[in-house]
């Protein structure tokens, strides 16, 4: 695994997500055909868990969160920036999302839950905020953003 072919994963996935709202029926459709027992989850999941033993994912650290934009927005992500993040029982610095955010959740330690959700898709919509925490465990968030924003508050 390579950025440029984690790229072409997240492109093709991206695709899929190209237009649609960001809204509970795609968190309901994401979690329903993308879940954790499919090739995509799983496919991802094992990207993800490649770049960050390779070192190109979650290469900074701050606040004990290990983190990384892999990818700025662009039009062969279908404007989507790339984040994510290593945490480990620990919330992360409030923000919010302008245009929404979907997170895809991958827990690599004990029972791990993002936001009180398990394994799978999150979509937060436009508007949206929260404070992200992992509890019970060690997970890898994966963050797709629109057009890469998010405001952080203080």
């Amino acid at each position: 695994m390579t950025p440029a072919v984690f790229r072409q994963q997240i492109a093709q996935f991206t695709g899929l997500l190209a237009g649609k709202p960001l809204d509970r029926a795609l968190d309901d459709w994401l979690n329903r055909e993308h879940g954790v027992a499919s090739g995509s989850y799983l496919a991802l999941k094992a990207s993800c868990e490649a770049g960050v033993r390779a070192g190109w994912l979650c290469d900074r650290e701050g606040g004990g969160i290990r983190y990384g934009r892999i990818f700025k927005p662009a039009d062969d992500l279908h404007g989507f920036s790339v984040d994510v993040v290593d945490m480990q029982d620990i919330a992360g610095p409030h923000h919010v999302h302008p245009k929404g955010e979907i997170d895809l959740v991958m827990p690599l330690e004990g029972d791990a839950h993002f936001d009180g959700r398990p394994a799978g898709w999150l979509v937060c919509p436009s508007g949206s905020a929260h404070r992200p925490t992992v509890s019970g465990g060690r997970a890898l968030v994966l963050y797709l953003l629109p057009d890469g924003e998010i405001d952080f508050t203080r």
